[in-house]
Order: structure tokens, then C-alpha cells, then sequence
């Protein structure tokens, strides 16, 4: 027994020894850390990030220009300032990668499904045919708008009474409409339990992600594969959507290809896309899942902020009116119409830059030992990100970076040279809420485009405001992930 126990208390040191030599002489050492970096004690640090991201990487921020924050599997590299988001930019792809970071991320082989890492077919399809197909589309856009907003509120509201509405879930049902309107088309993108099942999966997918943060990387294959929500909402969707695909398959089998009434949406170029590569029908219904978790999550998050700061200051509904109606008077309800109204884009831009989807942004994996223009040595497999929210809250970058103010970019844009520059879409390294550069969000121009329909449709049909003096709701984050609070809104038809 003696002998037993000093050989385990030998193990036992050993085992300390080498964690201590690894951390000590780990390529990542030197880059200074908020909270502890010693072994163990970085779970400290790691359940900080977790709670409060946006005060752990705000004080990384103000004290260095690059630093590393500890999650519960690995340590993310955090680069500061609009000059080091655009560094981070040019990295070329043999050296980093957006797709590793995202996979690592979101562990999107687990939450999703292994065909968006392995055959991500809906990105040529999101980067071509839909955002090309946006002035086509958009009379379904705002038809399907229209009466998801008649179903959902107006059809709660009655003479200048006002009625509570749940915004977040309200705006997750008029997203997942019209988006479906453009993925699938009628009449199953109103066909309630299919909705039900892709905003399901929107929600699983985002709850699956955070029960993954906190297993190793060794043990996220194991719980990853016995997670059934993402596989269970997938089987449920193509219950919908294979007799589509194989009816429509048969259509172009029987024509030959030159089927004259081919439909025109995301469905169909996910097809054509998937036939081009040889890939089977099920990677087909994976594309849609996961266009639906993209288009729902961030859409429905980003308007529900914006309605709350119109609620909060319901006095800038009367501006953006004006605006709309006298846009509309001229180009009607058109995508170069949506092009005009710089007040509204700018409403929802601001709201994007005040609140954000995310507090780090413009991700990247290391593929290769990579050295940044300031010496700092980041090896191999390492994340690496920079810190969006404190980049658009930095005085640097905007004047009175903590107030919301809604015009801020409409009036940056009348200056010369600067129209393109601040408007919704556009990214640059002190605007990254969709990331920058070339791997910048590819769906940004469809959702902008759906979010500026629908915030024209709330300011000319409703009036909203919180009860009482209530003013807009604080964020929440479970690590680097920012959630608008799941709050009600007084809505009431517009007094005219």
C-alpha cells in the first residue's frame, strides 16, 4: 500500500509538471489574457466570458490591442480596433479561415448537420441566385409581409385600443413567412406546422450550441451525435419538402430541363446546385434547415431591437413615416424604393450597431502559424476574432458611441463620397455586425432588404410604445452571443 501510494502521488505530479511546462511554453503564453490563464483557474475565467462577454472583452479592449479570453475548450484570440478588424480582413485563406472558425463556433456538424460543413451547397446559392433575384422577388416579399402582419397583429387589434404583442416570437413567425415565401414559395410557406418546425429548429440549433460550449473538444462528438433536436427537425421539414423536391425532380426529368414554369426560388437553386454537384436529396432539405436557421435567428433578433428602441422613442415614428409614404408616393413599393428610404436603413443599421448579433465578429481559424504587424505569433488552429461591440462603441470610430441615435448614418451618407459607405449592407473595419470582407455575411442583402419592408409596414400601420416610462430593455449574452430581451410591446392601428 505504501508503495501504491507514492506512485500515484508521483503520477500525480508528474501529470502537474507537464500541465504547468505545456502552459508555460504554450505559443499563446504571451499574449495577455483577461482573467486567469493559469491551468484550472482559466475555468474562472472561462465562466466570466460565459455570464458578462461584453464587460471580459470591453476591458481586453481598453487595455490591449490584441488579447486572448478563455472558453471552457479553447482559448479566442481578440484583436482591437477598426485597424486590426481590417488586418484580421486580409489574412489570406491558405493562412485563415472563416469556415474552420464558424464550424469550431457553433460545432455546426452537431447543431445543424454534416453536410453544411462537408457540402455547404446553399452558400453559391445565397451569394448568386438569390441576392440576384432580389428585385424579382420582392412583390412576394411584400405580399407575404402584408398578410403575415394582418394575421399575426393586426387581426389582434380593434379601434385606438391598445394590445400587447410578444415581439421577439411575433417577429420570428413574419420572418419565417417571408423568407419562406422566397425558399420555398406558396403555399407552404403558410402552412403553420412547417413553419412551426424550421422556427423550432432555429431555437434547438441555438440551445444545442451553447449545451456543446461546455463539453471538450474530445467529448463534443460524443454528446454532439446523441443531441437528436437538429436531426428530429430535419426529418419533421421533409415530410414537407421531399415530395416537393422529387415532384419537381420528376418535372425536369420529363422536360427534359426546359420545364417552362420552373420556379423560381431558393428550393429550386439548392436542386440545380445539388444536381450540379451529384449531391442526394437529403443534403437538399439540409441547405433549406440551415438558410431557415440563418434567415429566422438574426432577422427576427435584429428588428425585435429595433422595436424596441421605436418604442423606447416612439417620436421618431412620425420621421420615418414621412419618409416612407413620400418614398412610396414616388416609387412604390419597389427595391429602389427600399434604396431611398436612407432614414429607415439607417434606424436599423444604428439599432444593428447599438446592439450587434454578436459581440466578436470577423472570425477566423488559423491554418498556418501566423504572424500579425505587431510581432504577436498566433499558431496554428488557433481562433482568432475581433471584438465588434466594443469596436462600434469605440469614440474612435463614432461620436457619442453609447447613444442611440437613429439618424446617424443618413446624415453621414449626405456627405460627398460617403452614400454607399453607411448604408445597411455595407461593412467596413469599424461596421462589422455581418463581418467584413470577402467572407461577410452572403445573406445580408436579402435580410436588410426583408427588414426594411417590414419596419416600412410597422411605421405606416401601427403605433407602438412600452407601458408606462418603461424604456428599452437591457441586452443578455450567454458567451459571445447577444439576445434581445423576450419582452412585450403596446401596439395599437395607426392614429391617423
Amino acid at each position: 500500500m505504501p508503495g501504491t501510494t507514492e506512485t500515484v502521488g508521483a503520477i500525480i505530479v508528474v501529470a502537474l509538471l507537464t500541465i504547468l511546462v505545456q502552459w508555460r511554453f504554450s505559443p499563446l503564453y504571451s499574449i495577455p489574457t483577461i482573467g486567469p490563464s493559469f491551468p484550472l483557474l482559466s475555468y474562472i475565467g472561462a465562466y466570466r466570458y460565459y455570464k458578462n462577454a461584453r464587460e471580459v472583452l470591453q476591458e481586453g479592449y481598453t487595455k490591449y490591442k490584441i488579447f486572448k479570453v478563455a472558453m471552457l475548450d479553447q482559448w479566442i484570440v481578440i484583436v482591437s480596433g477598426a485597424d486590426m478588424n481590417e488586418e484580421l480582413r486580409k489574412i489570406p485563406d491558405s493562412h485563415a479561415t472563416f469556415h474552420k472558425a464558424a464550424e469550431d463556433l457553433i460545432s455546426i456538424r452537431y447543431t445543424l448537420a454534416e453536410s453544411i460543413v462537408d457540402r455547404p451547397i446553399h452558400v453559391p446559392v445565397i451569394r448568386g441566385p438569390l441576392t440576384k433575384n432580389l428585385a424579382v422577388l420582392f412583390d412576394d416579399v411584400v405580399d407575404e409581409i402584408n398578410s403575415a402582419f394582418a394575421d399575426t397583429i393586426g387581426s389582434k387589434l380593434h379601434g385606438d385600443e391598445w394590445t400587447e404583442v410578444n415581439v421577439l416570437m411575433t417577429m420570428a413567425v413574419v420572418i419565417s413567412r417571408a423568407s419562406n415565401r422566397v425558399f420555398v414559395g406558396l403555399p407552404l410557406c403558410r402552412n403553420d406546422d412547417y413553419l412551426r418546425i424550421v422556427r423550432q429548429f432555429t431555437f434547438d440549433v441555438a440551445k444545442a450550441r451553447v449545451l456543446l460550449s461546455w463539453f471538450p473538444k474530445l467529448l463534443k462528438p460524443v454528446v454532439g451525435t446523441l443531441i437528436p433536436w437538429a436531426r428530429r427537425a430535419t426529418r419533421n421539414a421533409s415530410v414537407y419538402l421531399r415530395p416537393i423536391i422529387e415532384d419537381r425532380q420528376r418535372k425536369l426529368r420529363e422536360t427534359g430541363g426546359q420545364w417552362s414554369d420552373k420556379p423560381n426560388d431558393l428550393l429550386m437553386w439548392v436542386m440545380d446546385e445539388a444536381s450540379r454537384q451529384g449531391e442526394p436529396t437529403e443534403v437538399i432539405t439540409d441547405a433549406v434547415m440551415v438558410s431557415n436557421f440563418a434567415a429566422i435567428h438574426t432577422s427576427s433578433n435584429s428588428i425585435t431591437q429595433a422595436l424596441y428602441h421605436l418604442a423606447a422613442s416612439s417620436e421618431y415614428a412620425e420621421m420615418l413615416r414621412e419618409e416612407v409614404e413620400n418614398v412610396v408616393m414616388e416609387h412604390g413599393w419597389s427595391k429602389v424604393a427600399m434604396g431611398k428610404m436612407w432614414k429607415l436603413d439607417s434606424f436599423l443599421r444604428e439599432s444593428q450597431r447599438v446592439n450587434g448579433i454578436t459581440h466578436i465578429s470577423v472570425m477566423r481559424k488559423t491554418l498556418q502559424d501566423t504572424t500579425l504587424s505587431d510581432g504577436t505569433f498566433i499558431p496554428a488552429g488557433t481562433l482568432v476574432a475581433g471584438a465588434s461591440t466594443a469596436t462600434h462603441h469605440d469614440a474612435r470610430n463614432y461620436e457619442n458611441p453609447d447613444v442611440f441615435d437613429p439618424f446617424r448614418f443618413a446624415d453621414m451618407r449626405t456627405e460627398e463620397g460617403e452614400a454607399i459607405k453607411h448604408q445597411f449592407v455595407s461593412t467596413s473595419p469599424e461596421y462589422v455586425p455581418f463581418g467584413h470582407g470577402k467572407h461577410a455575411c452572403p445573406g445580408r442583402f436579402f435580410a436588410v432588404n426583408e427588414l426594411k419592408v417590414m419596419m416600412a409596414y410597422i411605421v405606416l400601420h401601427y403605433d407602438v410604445k412600452f407601458e408606462g416610462e418603461k424604456g428599452k430593455p437591457e441586452n443578455w449574452s450567454r458567451w459571445h452571443l447577444v439576445l434581445p430581451a423576450n419582452t412585450n410591446v403596446l401596439f395599437r392601428k395607426r392614429q391617423v
